[in-house]
């Protein structure tokens, strides 16, 4: 049987043909372009942008293919030298995309510069994550929102000082969001108590499937509210909320009326990004105790975080 070998990058496709008809080995180059998409398209978008785009001519033209671009997963992991380098693979990325991208993940290097651009060229996007991007703003996020009505899951954990007034934009621009995520870096003291978040959530995202809030300060009032408001939601992450008190009929509430529930003193192995570990004796009274009767293992579901949605992909990775 016919063995296939990658080409020698050191001469030239022809040179490379005739070797292989020589030695009556299958060259690369040969492959259709079908075959060869099918193998790119399982490339990380920056293996795609900067070693199969360099291989030679053909692979060239096939790295530009915007099926190629419909995911972009571009986070900031530290592979290449400098972020502005990385910020031109991103821009070239959307623009191979044409218009067609539908996931995008910019962890780590999301700017109010790359999502007015992302805002701009790609309006049929439906899955956003933009977990710790410190130089996203407010004003950034309401732009994008207003641009990308289409979007269906973001993700904008622990990214900067973003307030309940952008969730509330992004909520009545984008009525087809069903998973957010919007974890913030949890802490006990000092005691603060803020419902704002909750309450734009509630009010401008009553769509929502799955809802990720990992360290909020919301009270019981906040919670309520989304209880309320958010009928059509399956799964709740409320780990490390240290102001809710889940006891009594609000945990009935709770059991009764979500499928996949994280509760605030639960794990957080499976959380990607940095948490703070209380023990329990630092728990000030009342926090988080729970009705084991009504939320015991036996007749209660809880999530195992992968689980939670569509957007969790990989847990060990960027993560929904």
């Amino acid at each position: 049987m016919e063995s296939l070998q990658p080409p020698s990058f050191s001469s030239s496709s022809s040179s490379n043909s005739n070797a292989a008809i020589d030695s009556g080995e299958r060259n690369w180059l040969d492959l259709p372009r079908d075959a060869v998409l099918s193998i790119f398209v399982k490339l990380d978008t920056t293996d795609l942008l900067v070693r199969a785009h360099n291989v030679c001519t053909t692979w060239r033209n096939i790295s530009k293919d915007p099926f190629l671009y419909r995911t972009i997963n571009m986070p900031n992991l530290g592979d290449l030298e400098t972020g502005s380098e990385l910020e031109v693979l991103r821009h070239r990325a959307i623009d191979y995309s044409c218009g067609d991208a539908i996931d995008i993940n910019i962890e780590y290097f999301g700017t109010d510069d790359l999502l007015s651009y992302i805002a701009n060229s790609a309006s049929h996007l439906r899955r956003l994550r933009l977990a710790c991007c410190y130089s996203v703003t407010d004003g950034g996020l309401c732009l994008l929102a207003e641009k990308l009505s289409h979007l269906e899951e973001l993700d904008i954990s622990i990214s900067g000082c973003l307030s309940h007034e952008s969730l509330e934009v992004i909520g009545r621009c984008c009525p087809q969001l069903k998973t957010f995520k919007f974890n913030i870096q949890a802490y006990i003291y000092p005691h603060i108590e803020y419902d704002d978040d909750a309450f734009a959530i509630a009010q401008f995202m009553p769509g929502l499937c799955h809802l990720q809030l990992i360290g909020n300060k919301m009270t019981n009032d906040g919670l309520l509210a989304i209880l309320d408001d958010c009928p059509q939601l399956e799964s709740l992450d409320i780990r490390q909320c240290f102001n809710i008190n889940l006891e009594g009929s609000l945990a009935k509430r709770c059991k009764e009326q979500i499928k996949y529930l994280r509760l605030p003193n639960d794990a957080t192995d499976d959380y990607p990004f940095q948490t703070e570990d209380y023990p329990e004796e630092d728990y000030p009274d009342g926090i988080s105790d729970i009705d084991l009767d009504l939320l015991s293992e036996d007749d209660y579901e809880l999530s195992d975080g992968s689980e939670f949605s569509e957007f969790e992909f990989d847990v060990n990775y960027y993560d929904f």
